[in-house]
């Protein structure tokens, strides 16, 4: 019979029923607890960013279908000036 391992596996033992009753007191469900709001607060602070960006590209791209617009408006207003100036010399 090997003593040492014996002596290594109720160690691990031991330490196994001791580090279950760290991980299940009060003061680790406090640090649980804490760490869980900090992520819920920085969960939120991620959704308001995503909206804040959300509405910035919705305005963008009004804003660049605008530009479009008034570019086609005056291309259309160029190509109907062209038209009565060759109309006009005829």
């Amino acid at each position: 019979m090997n003593w040492r391992k014996i002596g290594i596996f109720a160690g691990g033992v031991l330490f196994g029923t001791a580090g279950v009753k760290i991980l299940s007191s009060k003061d680790a469900k406090k640090v649980y607890t804490h760490c869980t709001a900090a992520v819920l607060r920085a969960k939120d602070a991620v959704v308001d960013q995503a909206t804040v960006l959300q509405e910035n590209c919705a305005d963008i791209c009004e804003e660049a279908k605008k530009i479009n617009d008034d570019r086609m408006f005056k291309e259309a207003e160029l190509e109907i000036s062209d038209i009565k100036g060759v109309e006009s010399e005829a």
